[in-house]
């Protein structure tokens, strides 16, 4: 690995939101594409992030700012990667479900899945059925993922597959749920095809079912 991108992987690991963008204009001034600089940069920034994470030695507000830095530099990174085509490992559509206002969790896993190399549909809280059927039928998505930080909400969940049922497109997404009081119980009662704990294991999911594990 190059230099540039060994200092864009340290950046992100380290939360440095100061840097990360002067070193991802240094890594495109230097010659490396768009891709080169997610692949062997930010994912491999985000990855250790994530094992650091599942193991305990990070923890949440640690892993939000490296979601930040790996953030501003897909903001440089996003119009040159669509510009030359590069083909993203998936596509998530994601959000806190009706009725639920959390969304630290949910803001959480969409950044990780962007550093993992997905294409993330952000729908942001209180998203209603309909809205997540009309994101699968436009966006087209691989995984619809949900997040309920209420058991008041977590009913919303089952509505929205319901939803996504009777609008004909649930077979063709995987539907990823997750969020405090959710189990994997009751992603199999309300017949989802997966539950994550955290953040590191929806992204860990979301690429076992793009087959990019």
């Amino acid at each position: 690995m190059s230099n540039i991108l060994s200092e864009i992987s340290a950046a992100v690991i380290a939360g440095n939101l100061g840097d990360i963008a002067d070193l991802t204009e240094d890594a495109l001034d230097e010659g490396l594409s768009a891709e080169e600089i997610l692949n062997q940069g930010l994912m491999p920034g985000m990855d250790h992030v994530g094992v650091e994470f599942r193991a305990g030695r990070m923890f949440v507000p640690e892993v939000l700012r490296s979601a930040r830095a790996m953030q501003k530099s897909m903001d440089i990174l996003k119009p040159l990667l669509v510009e030359s085509g590069t083909r993203m490992v998936g596509k998530v559509v994601i959000g806190t479900v009706k009725g639920d206002l959390h969304d630290i969790g949910k803001n959480l896993v969409a950044m990780m899945c962007e550093g993992a190399g997905f294409e993330v549909r952000d729908l942001g809280k209180d998203v209603a059925p309909e809205a997540f059927v009309d994101a699968v039928k436009e966006f087209e998505p691989d995984i619809v993922g949900m997040s309920a930080l209420l058991t008041t909400t977590m009913r919303s969940m089952q509505l929205t597959i319901n939803a996504l049922e009777e609008a004909g497109v649930r077979e063709r997404v995987k539907v990823m749920i997750g969020g405090a009081p959710v189990t994997q119980d009751f992603a199999n009662q309300i017949g989802a095809d997966g539950y994550a704990s955290n953040a590191a294991a929806a992204v860990e999911m979301a690429k076992q079912f793009v087959g990019a594990a």
